[in-house]
């Protein structure tokens, strides 16, 4: 069929089983709203916002355009001692945006960047403050923050870490949130949970607070299977790392931009952190891009010396890039105009009970759910961890709808733009596929 790649071969894609995929390869070749088009023609309903990130809908014509003109007028721009003025227009929307005193922003190009970026900002933070012995950083299991060696360090997914040797020294592991036995099938966030914050003190004790430079944290955990915070538990860490002189960081990569039916998680939870990290839904991924947000008082404290010094040694060939900063301005423009973390929220108690309808499937553990990001867990086969889960998503594909799978969990994370009647047809296609699936 013309179009369709011969030679599959020379493309090592990530985070993918490439022998099995080429064998039976899914090609993508066009998308629009909230439909894929496969390169027969087929027609896939997107449940994931291609991954947690086309919030607005696909091939939005107001950011293609806004693209298009950025890259006729100026294509490229350093950021190394000059600017663009869309850069710094968008940076200004963004701090306008931003919860609490998080007004200033830092461009990287993914969430990789953006979590090594702010590990950076928080150790390069203490040592202008002179505290330069607060190296330590503490991340929790099961948390995501990217591929790069500061992000695979704090985060808690072994997988990610055990093909490449040692991770950064000094960094310790909070618990978890997850536990079946006291918060299974929970609507929003779980009652049970929020004393697990309190593992920081145990850190604290075992290596001294003024050795502690940050806690980083994914407000809900979403690759790893979507955990939803319990009640209280981020307002405990931000009341620990305040007694201790700690930053907090959230890891709003996936949260950031209405994924939870507000423009933060931060905004969500009522809990403002001194560093966030964000991508994804930055640029409705039309253009690859993120953001670090720094409150103000991180940010002025590297703002001392001489004014012709550089103040912090990093940044990025494409920080800021025009292309990605006109993307971004496009679908502010975009969120604000159709109101899309508002029209999230309002959705979200439909799409709660449509979940929630899996509760009684035969193989469903759990169902979890908060704004529109949901996890259905699968009792796992014996001795073959996530293979049942992975035989559901392609179930569900090949039945027109586009889920994701991480470990046994399957996870839907629909575009904001979901109608209700798309919604129901994910729980549909979800069910049927659970049930055809063999333990």
């Amino acid at each position: 069929m013309a179009g369709t790649p011969n030679d599959l071969s020379a493309y090592w894609m990530p985070f993918t089983a490439n022998r099995q995929f080429k064998a039976a390869p899914r090609l993508l070749a066009g998308a629009s709203g909230m439909y894929y088009r496969m390169a027969d023609g087929r027609e896939i309903l997107d449940g994931t916002a291609g991954l947690w990130c086309v919030n607005a809908g696909h091939c939005r014509a107001e950011i293609a355009d806004a693209i298009a003109r950025q890259a006729r007028e100026l294509d490229y721009a350093t950021a190394f001692q000059m600017g663009h003025p869309q850069a710094f227009a968008l940076a200004a929307r963004l701090a306008r945006l931003a919860p609490g005193d998080l007004d200033h922003v830092f461009y990287v190009n993914s969430g990789s960047e953006a979590v090594e970026t702010a590990l950076k900002i928080a150790l390069a933070y203490h040592h202008a403050r002179g505290e330069t012995g607060r190296v330590r950083l503490v991340g929790r299991e099961r948390g995501y923050h990217g591929v790069n060696f500061g992000g695979m360090s704090v985060g808690g997914i072994p997988n990610n870490r055990k093909q490449f040797g040692p991770m950064l020294p000094a960094v310790d592991h909070l618990p978890h949130t997850h536990d079946l036995a006291h918060n299974a099938f929970s609507r929003g966030q779980p009652a049970w949970g929020a004393h697990l914050a309190d593992a920081l003190t145990d850190v604290i004790a075992r290596h001294g607070a003024d050795t502690i430079a940050a806690v980083i944290v994914e407000p809900m955990a979403g690759s790893t299977g979507v955990l939803v915070p319990p009640q209280g538990y981020l307002e405990r860490l931000r009341a620990i790392c305040d007694a201790h002189g700690i930053l907090l960081i959230f890891d709003e990569v996936i949260t950031g931009f209405g994924r939870l039916g507000a423009p933060f998680a931060a905004d969500r939870f009522g809990v403002v952190p001194d560093l966030m990290t964000t991508a994804k839904g930055l640029t409705n991924a039309a253009v690859p891009m993120g953001a670090v947000f720094a409150r103000k008082s991180v940010h002025d404290a590297l703002m001392t010396g001489p004014e012709a010094a550089i103040e912090l040694f990093h940044g990025y060939t494409y920080s800021g890039h025009p292309l990605a900063c006109a993307a971004a301005l496009a679908t502010l423009d975009i969120y604000e105009k159709e109101g899309l973390f508002a029209r999230a929220r309002g959705l979200e108690p439909h799409f709660e009970t449509a979940m929630h309808r899996l509760d009684e499937v035969p193989g469903v553990i759990d169902v979890r759910n908060i704004g529109l990001a949901a996890g259905i867990e699968l009792a796992p086969r014996d001795g073959a961890p996530g293979a049942r889960a992975y035989d559901v998503f392609l179930k569900c594909f090949e039945a027109g709808v586009l889920t994701r799978q991480a470990g046994d969990v399957i996870a839907l994370s629909p575009p904001l733009i979901a109608a209700e009647a798309e919604i129901d047809r994910m729980a549909d296609t979800l069910a049927q596929a659970i049930g055809a699936t063999p333990d």
